[in-house]
């Protein structure tokens, strides 16, 4: 009997995860820095600082294993941004936001992370080494 190449549900879960939490990222930060809570009155160019994380998005959504490996480093970045931002704002409505990004980085980071180990820890499972015949 061979086994299909469907992933488990576990491991379309963790897609799910890092594919919404990545997007997550994306319009919190475009809106924060356009619309909620700019730096300046009508828009920053802070705003930019999302064009590094639609990098990724193709590959998370090819379901490419080494992108979710980078993406899980890259997303520190992001996840400093608002422990920073989230301590120094005077604004209410900023500090949230950047609370926000900090829960949807640290989500990103975990379903990354249990993605390529799941994804990896399959592929062992149907591919044993060493296997003695009987």
């Amino acid at each position: 009997m061979t086994t299909t190449a469907t992933p488990s549900s576990s491991v379309a879960l963790t897609r799910i995860l890092a594919v919404g939490s990545l997007v997550g990222l994306i319009v919190l930060g475009l809106a924060w820095e356009m619309w909620l809570a700019p730096v300046r009155p009508g828009g920053s160019w802070l705003a930019l600082k999302v064009l590094p994380l639609i990098v990724p998005l193709a590959g998370l959504l090819k379901n490419r294993m080494y992108t979710y490996r980078w993406v899980s480093l890259m997303v520190w970045l992001y996840f400093t941004e608002g422990v920073v931002r989230a301590w120094s704002d005077v604004l209410p409505l900023s500090r949230a936001l950047a609370l926000l990004e900090v829960v949807l980085c640290l989500v990103l980071f975990v379903a990354c992370a249990f993605h390529v180990r799941l994804r990896l820890r399959n592929a062992a499972a149907q591919h044993p080494t060493g296997t003695a015949s009987s």
